[in-house]
């Protein structure tokens, strides 16, 4: 989806694409994406001889959540002095779970002259940029619970599998126990992102155990069937200790058959704030935006790893993107 985006783009030129899976390897990207005509660009395993060869100014890199899993990838992409742009859940801020990794990744980019960015829809914006950006009309801040719930049919099939649904309650907690379920990755790297702008030095952050949210009635998705009393999805809730109280607590849910889907942010403070979007916003569609709309702003932006809280307001960067670029 995100390649479909660029492609479609005024002011991009795709000019390489990676892919380590043996059915795309050598194809064109225009047949992977059913675009009906070719792009010129063939899919490689060799991220090297692309980088190389191409060298982009910038590098969409959408392969896997935690930091320590994608540390050598992008290391490679800095090396070849590329921007990046970044799915990975954990680069989202990554002082909280892996700090060593993220000041060596840092000083590379300065080394290199390049930017390093990590976002999506959430974490990325829903949980932390919007409630940060909320907080900005209080004088004072006391509490922030920010929900999302969204209706997993509506997703990708892969994400329907991803949260269990259609197990047995039984086969859930068994795909806990052996990582086949590992719920919603980013929710500490939000509450950490949230108290970094705020100046809030944290206690501890909890995250409680994945639960499954067990059907009350028959359900389904195009792609999935999920019988009564058996898990239609998950839910996961975190919460940032200050001072032994809660003062960001993050619940995210999200299960084939939410009859109502949304993302709210209730601030107590002075003003209180709440916000409620109802519908949510769509996951997949709006990760694609997060991803293309910061590209202009990752090239502006100054040499080094960077947050969302870091940059400037994120916006829609519609028409020509060069427009964007100083």
């Amino acid at each position: 989806m995100i390649a479909r985006s660029l492609l479609q783009r005024e002011g991009v030129e795709v000019v390489g694409a990676i892919d380590m899976a043996e059915d795309k390897v050598g194809r064109d990207l225009g047949s992977i994406l059913e675009l009906g005509r070719d792009v010129g660009v063939l899919v490689s395993k060799d991220a090297a001889s692309v980088l190389s060869e191409t060298k982009p100014n910038v590098v969409v890199h959408a392969t896997s959540s935690y930091l320590k899993d994608v540390f050598p990838q992008l290391e490679g992409i800095v090396k070849y002095g590329a921007n990046v742009v970044s799915t990975c859940e954990e680069l989202s801020y990554p002082y909280y779970s892996e700090p060593k990794l993220a000041e060596e990744l840092d000083a590379l980019a300065k080394k290199h002259q390049v930017t390093v960015l990590g976002t999506g829809i959430n974490p990325g914006f829903l949980m932390d940029t919007l409630v940060i950006t909320l907080t900005a009309v209080c004088q004072k801040v006391e509490a922030i619970r920010a929900v999302r719930v969204m209706n997993a049919a509506t997703r990708r099939v892969p994400f329907q599998k991803k949260i269990g649904a259609g197990l047995s309650v039984e086969d859930f907690h068994r795909a806990i126990t052996e990582g086949r379920i590992t719920g919603h990755v980013g929710l500490e790297q939000s509450i950490s992102m949230i108290a970094g702008a705020l100046g809030w030095k944290l206690g501890e952050i909890e995250v409680d155990p994945v639960k499954p949210v067990i059907a009350e009635k028959a359900v389904r998705s195009e792609a999935v069937r999920v019988r009564e009393g058996y898990a239609a999805g998950l839910r996961q809730t975190a919460r940032g200790i200050r001072g032994g109280r809660e003062v960001i607590v993050l619940d995210f849910q999200a299960y084939v058959g939410a009859e109502e889907e949304y993302d709210s942010v209730l601030i107590k403070g002075f003003p209180n704030v709440s916000q409620k979007i109802s519908p949510c916003v769509h996951g997949d569609v709006s990760t694609v935006a997060m991803i293309v709309n910061s590209i202009p702003k990752v090239i502006n932006a100054p040499p080094g790893l960077f947050t969302m809280k870091d940059l400037l307001v994120p916006s829609a960067a519609t028409g020509n993107i060069l427009n964007f670029i100083h």
